[in-house]
């Protein structure tokens, strides 16, 4: 009997926003896959699907996976874990379908797929049932800090990467307890982080990026920043080492 034949999985990497970004190998996945899915927010494209624009051949099935919630309830409440394990469920069920029918299928993941991304929630539930390669992408805070030309960490600087989701005590508690610092999940939450920052002593080192790597991109310190709006796309970077030739 013949063994059955099954499509192939790519969680593809599409980095911190600029196409010019993207890793060959990333492009080659794109190239060969008969579906794209991508996470986005209901009624839009999502950011990773704008970055591969062009790319995509004619004939490639599109697979829009829409979040049901985003931030409307708490992710501890136990209505955003019930709907956001069936979305996860659901969505895997959708890519299985696909590649049990033999088409290679690649999910974009923003930033690196095992990096916060979302693609590893379908990665859990596939990666054992069919063939399966991921492919890294640029993470956000690193072109965040290459766009801000920012050294971050050198010698035995300790490099400490903080959800903004985390509780203010927390926050300072690390922010203490570490060289440098990436902020990511900031939006909201950005009044939160400047008290935890400036409760550490660190407000005057942070700087806050916006869009990094994308067209509108931005950078400034923090404390310079004349209020607490912040887009999804937003994290804040505390350097560990401040430039200085030979620094202890």
């Amino acid at each position: 009997m013949a063994a059955m034949v099954t499509g192939r999985l790519y969680g593809v990497g599409t980095g911190p926003g600029d196409p010019e970004l993207l890793t060959l190998k990333a492009v080659r996945a794109i190239g060969e896959a008969d579906v794209l899915a991508y996470f986005a927010k209901d009624g839009r494209s999502g950011n990773g699907r704008a970055i591969v624009e062009g790319l995509l051949k004619p004939g490639m099935v599109e697979l829009p996976l829409y979040y049901p919630v985003t931030t409307e309830i708490d992710k501890d409440h136990d209505d955003y874990k019930r709907q956001i394990t069936g979305f996860y469920d659901a969505s895997a069920d959708a890519v299985a379908g696909h590649l049990a029918a033999g088409r290679t299928v690649a999910i974009l993941s923003e930033g690196d797929p095992m990096f916060y991304g979302s693609y590893m929630h379908l990665h859990v539930r596939l990666a054992s049932r069919f063939p399966t390669e991921v492919i890294p992408g640029i993470t956000a805070m690193s072109g965040c800090w290459s766009l801000s030309g920012l050294p971050i960490v050198q010698g035995d600087d300790v490099l400490s990467v903080l959800p903004g989701t985390m509780r203010e005590a927390e926050l300072v508690r690390r922010l203490g307890d570490t060289q440098a610092a990436v902020i990511m999940k900031v939006g909201r939450n950005l009044p939160k982080i400047r008290r935890a920052l400036a409760a550490a002593g660190r407000l005057a080192e942070a700087i806050y990026v916006e869009r990094g790597t994308m067209a509108a991109g931005k950078s400034t310190r923090l404390a310079e920043k004349p209020d607490d709006t912040a887009p999804y796309f937003s994290l804040i970077l505390v350097p560990g080492w401040h430039g200085r030739t030979g620094a202890e």
